[in-house]
């Protein structure tokens, strides 16, 4: 059999820990996401600005969560990537139940730190295990198939974090999906093991290169213009898709007059239907297309970037709730395609043993300005722009920040030659 056809063929345990690792994501963004949707009560009963709303959402997760997740992940390649895995969902679990014993801004702003230190340990090392169980040709959609997990757990944050705050309290709500978390930790390490530290090459076995170190992964990436404009692209549209995902609940109540069930159920539905649109739908041209020219990982984000942006503010601007939900949609899924293509060529610029060191690497940037600025900035923003228009600050805030998808259009458009020749053949 050739050496092609052994590397192609799939692993048998694929599935099952595709599927695992997909369940633990999706509780990542459920912990994560159900603050936007409990804002309004937390805001109400703690007596907390819109700009301190977006420290809690953006500044106070991220911080931690973008500068452990690279010496966790670093430990992931020397260790066990599933223990870490394991370890850090009981961690940020338990934190976000903490979240519900906060009693004022400077408790619940220790207990986000805790959930983005358990977070940080959890998706660097989700990419590095997909990238061991699946081959070069199908990892960008496999990548996708675990990136549903932001989609569905991002409406499952907010569907069932607006239903149980509307029902009981939004204390129970972080009550409810900590404990949740916790106890699938036993059931995850059961199912999911690290691949052995050996590859299949014509059906003999040799061993993988030693994970190189931090420092010296860190090098390689940053002789790689593609590396530099992959991250500082995809941190532009997170900016504003952090942003919106945050702000988007507080404008419905504000400027559509919802109350908090049907914000829950308004923008759960646009993020599972839009978002697991375009996840797959990135995932799935972007092998398509990367077989033919690997700039394509980076050229159809670019193009839906664009072409997203101004249906945004078509639906930001709307004052019928029906076209908006409509409208967003569209640019909901294409703001969610970039995730596949870009996940799968950060994979392809180091060697196997470094994949969990270079895609917290990637985090680092991406989130750290994405996640830690794109929430603050908007709750800030909005706050500056109250004196000019009132109840309606929040609209115009988010409508302004829209020119960041443009700037990450133009990076991801710059990255796609590069890559060409940063790529790294397996």
């Amino acid at each position: 059999m050739s050496r092609e056809a052994v590397a192609s063929r799939p692993d048998p345990k694929s599935g099952t820990v595709l599927g695992m690792l997909l369940v633990v994501y999706i509780f990542n963004f459920v912990d994560r996401q159900i603050l936007s949707i409990l804002a309004a009560p937390i805001q109400a009963e703690l007596e907390l600005s819109d700009g301190e709303m977006g420290l809690l959402g953006g500044l106070a997760f991220a911080l931690l969560y973008s500068t452990m997740a690279v010496p966790l992940a670093a430990l992931a390649d020397r260790t066990s990537r599933s223990w870490v895995i394991a370890v850090s969902l009981f961690a940020w679990s338990g934190f976000t139940a903490l979240c519900g014993l906060a009693q004022n801004f400077w408790h619940i702003f220790l207990a986000r730190l805790g959930v983005g230190i358990g977070e940080s340990g959890g998706v660097a090392p989700s990419y590095a295990l997909i990238g061991d169980y699946f081959p070069s040709e199908k990892r960008a959609t496999a990548l996708s198939i675990y990136s549903l997990g932001i989609p569905i757990g991002s409406g499952l944050g907010v569907l069932l974090g607006g239903y149980i705050a509307a029902t009981i309290n939004w204390r129970t709500a972080f009550f409810v999906v900590g404990l949740a978390g916790v106890f699938i930790v036993p059931l995850f390490k059961y199912l999911v093991r690290d691949k052995a530290k050996s590859k299949v090459a014509a059906g003999n076995p040799s061993p993988l290169p030693q994970a190189p170190r931090l420092a010296e992964t860190a090098r390689i990436l940053s002789r790689k213009p593609s590396f530099w404009f992959l991250s500082f692209g995809a941190a532009m549209s997170s900016m504003m898709g952090y942003g919106i995902a945050f702000w988007l609940p507080s404008l419905l109540i504000r400027s559509f007059g919802f109350d908090l069930v049907e914000a829950s159920r308004f923008f759960g539905a646009i993020l599972l239907l839009g978002g697991v649109a375009g996840v797959l739908a990135g995932g799935l041209l972007a092998d398509r297309l990367g077989g033919r020219d690997k700039a394509f990982y980076a050229w159809l984000p670019a193009v839906a970037f664009f072409l997203g942006a101004p249906l945004f503010a078509i639906g930001i601007l709307s004052t019928d709730w029906k076209i908006a939900f409509v409208v967003f949609l569209l640019p909901q899924a294409l703001a969610y395609i970039w995730l596949g293509p870009v996940l799968s060529a950060i994979q392809h610029l180091v060697n196997p043993a470094a994949r969990s060191t270079a895609s917290a690497l990637f985090l680092l940037i991406n989130n750290l300005i994405g996640l830690g600025g794109g929430i603050y900035a908007l709750g800030a923003l909005s706050d500056f722009l109250a004196p000019t228009y009132g109840d309606e600050a929040l609209r115009y805030s988010m409508l302004y920040a829209l020119v960041l998808y443009g700037i990450a259009a133009v990076l991801m458009a710059l990255a796609g030659p590069f890559l060409r020749k940063d790529w790294v053949r397996e």
